[in-house]
């Protein structure tokens, strides 16, 4: 995430994602209280970001329907999500889902809190499962879904409550008596993420 203060930079800058090989053509910003502007690549990071660019020919979701990754960004990762989730014994469709909400399918994408990657993992999380290139995909998604994995086993297969210590941290699941915390994201993000895996598990193939 980037913050710019003058708006004229901040034209400019919106032409430079525009232009990035590497980003995502959807652009989304929001200005805050004191006048600073945000910019984000990846949809549905906080609710107060309006979609400001859409890339040629991306549709626009329906009113109330989640955003959902295009076909190609899926396949491109799909051979990876799928030996990880075997190989750890998460459903293929709850990677997904996941990857859906923390970084849209960009393997690029870091957050203003410093996580990074298809999966989002914070430096300290990275480390705990090996992960050494945390931009890698196949690192990523490994060590994201390791994650998941003993978050699922440490909550019992309580699907929300694994979900909101992968966006809370495990610790802040625990102090809330092993209820989902009272933060506003993760109360947004878990039944975010369960909508996606319901939609993931519903497709063909």
């Amino acid at each position: 995430m980037t913050r710019i203060r003058h708006l004229p930079l901040a034209a400019a800058f919106v032409a430079a994602i525009a232009a990035s090989p590497q980003a995502r053509a959807d652009i989304f910003s929001f200005t805050d209280e004191r006048g600073v502007v945000h910019f984000t690549n990846i949809p549905g990071l906080d609710r107060r970001y309006k979609l400001i660019r859409r890339e040629a020919g991306s549709a626009v979701p329906r009113s109330g329907q989640a955003w959902m990754p295009s076909e190609a960004d899926i396949r491109r990762f799909s051979s990876i999500i799928d030996v990880a989730a075997r190989s750890h014994g998460v459903e293929a469709a709850l990677v997904q889902a996941v990857i859906t909400a923390e970084s849209g399918f960009n393997p690029n994408a870091i957050s203003r809190a410093g996580a990074s990657g298809l999966m989002q993992l914070m430096p300290d999380t990275a480390r705990r499962y090996g992960v050494r290139n945390i931009f890698d995909p196949v690192e990523n998604i490994h060590g994201g879904v390791r994650y998941l994995r003993d978050l699922l086993a440490m909550f019992k297969g309580d699907m929300r409550l694994a979900l909101a210590g992968y966006n809370a941290g495990e610790n802040a699941v625990i102090r809330a008596g092993n209820n989902i915390p009272p933060y506003a994201e993760t109360q947004n993000y878990v039944p975010k993420v369960i909508q996606y895996y319901h939609r993931f598990r519903a497709k063909p193939g």
